[in-house]
């Protein structure tokens, strides 16, 4: 099993703004398998090393980077902390704090030194959290399953669920075949769905209102229909799993959801691509880094699409964006692409990590403007 603590949008941001005389960002590779964590502790001690010999040849103070060493010590000394683990791990660290974040997603191998920490790797995780709310639903029975990561799935307390259709209705059966005025037959039994999926919908309201967490419908045949037709969540994905949950643990509902999820997060990956190519005629979309640096300053970025495992070193201009580029990574210089990212996140653009193959043109970044520059 997967242990995973992703980062919240609020902590991320928060992340963002720390400026210090040093940032320490290492992500590496780790495994759920704890007999295993050898070869990431190993990993870990090299990649340490490596901020250590940056920041000593910018001659940072001795013993504020004894401070910083000293973390990764313990870190690597923590037997237990080891034992439980994701696919990659997310390191923090500045002379005076340390944060860690297991991630389900699998990162390359990763450390810079800076005055800010390097936190578009963490983007994916953020961008593409694999939580999903299931709801299970059929004429018998209904539920709300919350799925997280790769945690437990949990069945959600939802007042005013109902029970099942018979019961919602008044019901002791939907199969009673007489008349009563128009309500009987195969017809009666779509009016009563409604319904029923009303009462579902009004019940779920107070729980999803402000989310923005794709929910997931596990149902079969008219009442599946009947049940989207009636839906007022926003984030409810196109595709269904196509299976009566009755019989269907929680577990087994959230290992369905998992393509699912996929699905909807690469039509939504693709629903943007289009937009890029549609604003790309207007002047409003771009994947030139220049441009895109002082769109990002200026606040002029809607929607930013990132390449999560490219580093471009270098530093950007306070006031005006512009970007000068480094030859080579260094403690006195940061990623650009992750600057960038950072300051469209706190004029609120929408920044979404992927990999470069969903990224139009194949360049490291591509930006969808507010207005053209």
């Amino acid at each position: 099993m997967l242990h995973v603590d992703l980062p919240t949008l609020s902590e991320f941001k928060a992340l963002n703004e720390v400026r210090a005389e040093a940032c320490v960002s290492i992500y590496l590779k780790t495994t759920p398998i704890s007999q295993d964590a050898d070869a990431s502790r190993i990993e870990l001690g090299n990649l340490a090393k490596q901020a250590r010999e940056q920041l000593e040849a910018v001659g940072f103070d001795k013993r504020r980077l004894a401070d910083i060493m000293e973390q990764f010590d313990d870190l690597a000394d923590d037997d237990e902390f080891w034992r439980l683990q994701a696919n990659s791990l997310a390191i923090l660290a500045t002379p005076d704090s340390f944060r860690t974040f297991r991630l389900a997603n699998v990162l390359t191998p990763t450390v810079e030194v800076a005055d800010r920490f390097h936190l578009k790797p963490l983007l994916r995780a953020i961008t593409f959290p694999h939580s999903a709310f299931i709801l299970a639903l059929s004429e018998n029975d209904v539920r709300l399953i919350e799925v997280s990561g790769d945690l437990t799935p949990q069945t959600v307390k939802v007042d005013n669920l109902p029970k099942d259709a018979a019961s919602a209705v008044g019901k002791s059966t939907l199969n009673d075949r007489s008349p009563s005025r128009r309500i009987h037959g195969s017809e009666g039994q779509n009016v009563h769905f409604r319904q029923y999926a009303r009462q579902i919908d009004a019940a779920l309201r107070p729980v999803l209102s402000g989310r923005h967490t794709p929910l997931i419908l596990a149902a079969t045949g008219r009442l599946a229909s009947v049940f989207r037709s009636v839906n007022s969540y926003p984030h409810l994905l196109d595709d269904t799993i196509e299976d009566s949950p009755d019989r269907i643990s929680d577990a087994d509902l959230a290992a369905a959801a998992r393509p699912v999820l996929d699905a909807g997060y690469q039509q939504e990956i693709e629903a943007l691509k289009a937009l890029y190519e549609e604003r790309a005629g207007q002047e409003r979309a771009t994947t030139d880094l220049k441009k895109a640096a002082r769109a990002a300053t200026y606040g002029a970025i809607e929607v930013l699409l990132v390449d999560i495992d490219s580093v471009i070193p270098g530093t950007l201009d306070e006031e005006t964006g512009a970007i000068t580029l480094a030859d080579e990574a260094d403690a006195s210089s940061y990623g650009v692409v992750d600057e960038i990212a950072g300051r469209a996140i706190a004029s609120g653009a929408k920044v979404l990590g992927v990999r470069k193959p969903d990224l139009p043109g194949g360049k490291e970044l591509a930006a969808i403007l507010r207005y053209a520059l």
